[in-house]
Formats: structure tokens, sequence, C-alpha cells
């Protein structure tokens, strides 16, 4: 018999707390035993799952968004315990990318019949220690964005905070020079943003990166967006919409398996990691190949696309 321990970001739970009952039931109802607990600080989620190989548990599941899932990632990575997914944040950008259904008895049902898939991740050391990202970490618009979205007005909105934020901001973006060095080439470059991805959709389904990205691949893929004011910013996401290759007027790409960024002008820019909030610039993110192991939907995952 299967023994799950489904770890809960509280403040999801309460949005809908039927959401949790409803995990827990479905996966009881199909022949599981699970136990729950719910996180209370920083930091709970990843000791859960790394403490559960010892405690003879056959999988995780996670119900929160995209910084919870991380957090037991970081516990759980190279552990061989693999993961499920119920989308309960803002973003649920990791769920999305996996095409994971959105609702909570749906998702419990994928992962009673889905299969194990080994994703990457990107790390990212920062200060505190070692950190992960399965979407994207960056810096710039992106990262100022997640910084000035607070917790209360993503649960009341969810994802049209961060849409409110983005035009009221959009004014204030200018391209400091930045050097982006990819693999030890470096380029220096103007950049509103930098984003170093794992996934293809920055936001599933309607913002895709470029068409031969997933979070499989064994590649992080680099995107530097340069644009001064509103108009600019709105002329460069609607060239990122059309998906070009290299050479459009403000998008730069590259490809590698470890990304240096560093901010050559004006003040410090802020990061983040899975939209979570992280310090500031510089980082540099490396790849884990293969490094965590998620329950998926083999019909739907956009997986193996593994590029040598």
């Amino acid at each position: 018999m299967t023994r799950a321990l489904l770890i809960a970001n509280p403040a999801a739970a309460r949005t809908d707390a039927r959401a949790v009952t409803a995990i827990r039931d479905t996966l009881r109802h199909g022949g599981w035993t699970v136990e729950v607990r719910a996180t209370a600080q920083a930091g709970d989620a990843r000791r859960f799952a790394r403490e559960a190989a010892d405690q003879e548990f056959d999988a995780l599941v996670c119900y929160g968004g995209d910084g919870t899932a991380m957090e037991i990632a970081a516990g759980a990575v190279n552990g061989g315990i693999p993961l499920g997914l119920v989308p309960g944040g803002t973003g649920n950008l990791l769920a999305g990318n996996l095409r994971l259904p959105r609702d909570a008895a749906a998702a419990a049902r994928v992962i009673l019949a889905g299969q194990t898939a080994a994703i990457d991740l990107g790390t990212v050391e920062r200060p505190d220690g070692m950190h992960y990202f399965a979407v994207c970490s960056g810096t710039g618009f992106d990262a100022r964005l997640m910084a000035r979205t607070g917790a209360a007005e993503k649960r009341r909105w969810k994802m049209a905070a961060y849409v409110m934020h983005a035009f009221a901001t959009l004014p204030d973006v200018t391209s400091p020079l930045h050097r982006v060095t990819v693999d030890g080439v470096a380029h220096e470059l103007p950049a509103a943003m930098v984003l170093v991805a794992n996934c293809g959709e920055l936001v599933p389904p309607f913002l895709r990166l470029r068409d031969n990205v997933a979070p499989d691949d064994g590649w992080l893929d680099v995107l530097v967006l340069r644009a001064d004011g509103a108009l600019e910013s709105l002329a460069a996401f609607y060239e990122l919409l059309r998906r070009p290759r290299n050479g459009a007027r403000r998008l730069w790409f590259g490809r590698g398996r470890t990304v240096r960024v560093d901010v050559l002008e004006g003040p410090p820019r802020p990061m983040q990691l899975d939209g979570e909030p992280a310090g500031n610039a510089p980082f540099e993110a490396r790849l884990l190949p293969h490094a965590l192991r998620v329950i998926v939907d083999p019909r739907t995952a956009p997986l193996g696309k593994r590029h040598a």
C-alpha cells in the first residue's frame, strides 16, 4: 500500500479549506494511506520532505504554490521519492507547465494514476544556502513585480494582482547594462529583465519562451528583454508572444548549463526564484539534470524533449 505525505501550505488551505479534504479522501479512496502536515514557518516543507525517506513514505504530495513546491523539492532532490503537485497558490507555474489539473480532486486522481518523470532543476547559491527553481529565476522587472505584490493581494486577486502591479510599473522600466555569462562566454547587454528558465512557459499556457524548451531537456534557457518605458515594454512582450528567434529587436536568447548574471550599472536589482524574492543580483544558476521525480499524466505532460 502506497504511503503518502501531504504537505499543505495553510494560506492555500484557508483559501479553499475543502481542497485538503478532497485530496486526502481521493487518495484514500484509491487505496493509499495519507498523513497530512501543514507548514507553520519557512523551512518546514523542506524539512518534512527531507525526513520523509527515513519515515518510509512512498510519495510526497504538495498542496500550495510554486514556493511551497520548491521548498519540498529542496528536501526531496535526488532522494528518489516522487512528488505529486496539487495547485493551490497564485501562479502555479510548475503545475501549469506540467499540464496538471487545477481542481484538487482531479489533480489527486492524476497522482493516483499517473507516472513518474524526472525533471531538471536549477540551483542558485544564496547567503542562506542552496536554493532551487523548477520554472525560472531572474532579475529586473519580473523580480521587482514579485517583491511589490503582497501576500494578501495574491490571496484575494490571484494572477490579477501581478497584472495590476505590472501595468503600474511599466512607465518606470529601464534597461541598465548587464553581463550575462553563459557557459563561460560573456555577453554585455542592456536589460530590463533577465530570465534563466527551466520550463518553456512563463505564464502557462499563454506566454511561451520558445518552442523547444522543456523541463527535462538538459538546458537552462536565457531570455534578455530590453525596454525603456511603457511602450517599449509592451512592444517587447509582443515580440515574445510571437516566439521569435535570436535577432529580435528587443530580445536576446541563450542556452547553457551555467548562467551568471551581473548588473554593471545603476542600483542593486532584485532577483526571484520561481516567483519568490531572493535578494539582489548578481547570481549564478546551475543546471541539476533529472534532479526531481514528479508525478504527471503522460498523455498531457510536455516532456521527453531532450536535446543533446
